[in-house]
């Protein structure tokens, strides 16, 4: 019997990679997209692969496929919330809806995602869900500090969660932290940026500028997707899973100082489990 994953996001970068990784392993696979007609006449050749609505900011889009879901196999084995964006702006230049834009889907696009699979996650023997955290999540790194709240905030999220979801629900926490990925950040933050009016001339200028540089230069050669989703298919085989696991070395190198007494973060969470819960 096939092991079923369903993963947001996943029309470009990291989902898709995964996406294509895990329906080669023989997983079957239902993709979120929010153009349906273009992915899946790009990609509906390939084996145990279908692309289903899910706009994870309209929770009926979520609600609709897991729908489908249940009806075809009546589980989900790995619920993957990958989608989420990049935003490079000082909180002093952001808008308040640039502002609730980056929330929506980095935070409560999550908590759809995880409210609306939940049910079926828990008619899996071994559930486990997937969340696309960032070294951000962890660090909080200059002119991203929208992009880094929204991501602690996921890592605040599933940590809690991951404090009880395996005795209660037999279902395991991941937080999945990527340094800079190919493609990504250029496409991505840097377009973004132009088209929302260029990095403006103002006091936040020279210094925005000097960061863009420097994160160009430390990150000439950033991880590829189809990397990240190697460590995906690793991470659902190991027997005891990481709360938190980072994609690269760089990632890894980028975090030591946050995470050297606890890299997987399962000693903190456990501590915490027996503290509260007596688990």
């Amino acid at each position: 019997m096939n092991k079923v994953i369903a993963i947001t996001g996943a029309s470009a970068g990291i989902g898709l990679a995964t996406a294509l990784k895990f329906a080669s392993n023989g997983w079957r696979v239902y993709a979120g997209t929010r153009n349906l007609a273009r992915d899946q006449e790009q990609y509906g050749d390939v084996e145990n692969l279908q692309f289903l609505e899910m706009e994870v900011t309209r929770p009926e889009t979520l609600q609709s496929a897991f729908d489908v879901i249940e009806q075809e196999h009546g589980r989900i084995d790995v619920l993957f919330c990958n989608a989420g964006y990049g935003f490079l702006r000082a909180l002093g230049q952001a808008t308040t809806e640039e502002i609730e834009a980056v929330f929506n889907t980095n935070v409560h696009g999550v908590i759809n995602t995880i409210k609306a699979g939940l049910p079926l996650l828990r008619k899996s023997t071994c559930g486990h869900i997937v969340a696309t955290s960032s070294v951000g999540g962890l660090v909080g790194q200059p002119f991203n500090e929208i992009y880094c709240a929204s991501k602690f905030a996921i890592e605040g999220l599933l940590e809690g969660m991951a404090t009880y979801y395996k005795p209660l629900f037999n279902i395991d926490i991941t937080l999945l932290e990527p340094g800079a990925i190919a493609t990504n950040f250029n496409s991505t933050v840097l377009g973004q940026i132009q088209q929302t009016g260029g990095i403006r001339d103002d006091e936040y200028k020279a210094i925005i500028e000097s960061y863009i540089h420097n994160f160009s230069t430390r990150n000439s050669v950033p991880q590829t997707a189809e990397s990240v989703a190697d460590v995906m298919a690793d991470l659902v085989n190991m027997e005891t899973k990481p709360l938190r696991i980072r994609t690269s070395e760089a990632a890894e190198k980028f975090v030591a100082y946050k995470i050297g007494n606890d890299p997987s973060g399962l000693d903190g969470m456990l501590n915490t489990r027996k503290l509260q819960l007596n688990l």
